[in-house]
């Protein structure tokens, strides 16, 4: 079961919560969906384009909506806030001003806030844009995924998996990559696992990522 379900779904209702949070009618479903995705889908590409980001992270974890009937209210978890706020420009309220022309929000407020997270590479999705950017560059696959596990031991985590899969170091047949360092118990609900699965674009094909990082133990 560990091996054939997204950790995050399958801890749902127990230690884990969804990252959108809003109620709608059941035909008004899909709306909602899609909306939730082009907010997403703008913010990564605004920071991306934006923001001189010399080591290749974004330091985006994850983005939290919450909706009321008058009200978005956004949340940015960035492993390296300092790209979005300083800077001469307003960046945060220009982000804010392009997302509601964006959304067309004529009846509905929008605001967005930024958190920080204390250890950014214990985040699998940070670390994964850091392996990303080390394929990119034509590192090899098996020192970044050292490099990777290094890191994610000095936020003190208790253990990491990482696999790689695709056209390795482009070789001619795909195949499936993995390390792991620590315990990463899968099939333990109460184990607090993160989870990210991050497509790379290399010059000879399409890699996939997939980083699981064991927090901790639900008490």
């Amino acid at each position: 079961m560990g091996q054939k379900i997204n950790p995050l779904g399958f801890r749902l209702g127990t230690i884990q919560s969804h990252h959108s949070l809003w109620f709608t009618q059941a035909k008004k479903y899909s709306e909602g969906l899609q909306e939730d995705k082009k907010i997403r889908d703008f913010i990564k590409n605004y920071v991306q384009k934006n923001m001189k980001i010399s080591s290749g992270v974004e330091g985006i974890a994850r983005i939290e909506i919450q909706k009321r009937i008058d009200l978005i209210q956004i949340i940015i978890y960035m492993g390296f806030p300092k790209l979005l706020i300083e800077g001469k420009s307003r960046r945060l309220e220009e982000l804010q001003m392009n997302v509601q022309k964006e959304l067309n929000c004529v009846n509905r407020k929008l605001n967005i806030a930024i958190t920080r997270i204390a250890k950014p590479y214990g985040n699998p999705t940070i670390l994964a844009e850091f392996i990303a950017g080390q394929l990119k560059n034509r590192v090899s696959f098996r020192k970044a995924m050292k490099k990777a596990i290094e890191l994610t031991e000095q936020a003190d985590t208790k253990g990491i998996q990482v696999q790689i899969a695709g056209r390795i170091d482009g070789k001619e047949i795909a195949r499936v990559e993995w390390i792991r360092e620590g315990r990463v118990p899968l099939q333990t609900i109460r184990a607090k696992i993160d989870y990210c699965c991050y497509p790379v674009r290399t010059i000879y094909g399409v890699l996939g990522i997939k980083i699981w990082i064991f927090v901790d133990e639900a008490e």
